[in-house]
């Protein structure tokens, strides 16, 4: 019944114009409103639902994933622009000083929205 389906994700936010204006202007995504409702129109077609909420509490997982193909110079472009790179010293994530964690997987670094939503950029296997 769903196979057709052109799903796509959401997740939640108290402060849509702090939300958009990150999305839009710092990480240089195509936006739009309607409603008050961001989409997020990222590459190959695919959307994902911004929606607000008062109450939001920011999940404790990644909740989007930006593939790269280089995670030092995504990184440093990012830290330019203001994002800042979570630090981890884990016994199973540990990053280093600019807050990538390599040979654990596919290398990444994580970031936070203005609401607390974390994001990635990560180089697939």
């Amino acid at each position: 019944m769903l196979e057709n389906s052109k799903a796509f994700s959401g997740f939640a936010a108290p402060s849509v114009p702090k939300v958009k204006e990150f999305y839009e202007k710092t990480l240089g995504l195509k936006v739009t409103e309607d409603h008050g409702l961001l989409t997020l129109h990222l590459a190959g077609g695919n959307n994902v639902l911004i929606y607000p909420k008062p109450d939001h509490v920011a999940a404790n997982f990644t909740v989007l994933n930006f593939p790269v193909t280089d995670v030092d110079a995504a990184v440093e472009e990012l830290t330019g622009r203001g994002v800042v790179f979570e630090k981890y010293d884990g016994p199973q994530i540990k990053t280093d000083a600019k807050g990538i964690m390599r040979g654990n997987g596919p290398t990444i670094a994580w970031f936070k929205d203005p609401a607390g939503n974390i994001l990635s950029v990560l180089k697939p296997d």
